[in-house]
């Protein structure tokens, strides 16, 4: 192996311990939380309609579902 690809293999395997340590315990904390509106929901099930993704028996029946809850 020649002086430059040893050099090259050095920094590629130094650069990985440093982004490796970068990771570390990393703790995330939601402090908030976010609350979606039927009227976008109905939106968004109308898109999976419109995308074919859902048929419109099922639409329905989540439709109904939706507007009965309370929230």
């Amino acid at each position: 192996m020649d002086w430059k690809r040893l050099a090259q293999f050095g920094a590629v395997a130094a650069a990985s311990l440093v982004l490796t340590a970068c990771g570390g315990d990393t703790v995330v904390k939601v402090e908030q939380s976010t609350q979606i509106s039927k009227g976008w929901e109905l939106k968004d099930l109308q898109k999976a309609l419109d995308a074919g993704a859902i048929n419109r028996d099922e639409f329905e029946r989540i439709k109904q579902k939706l507007l009965k809850r309370t929230n």
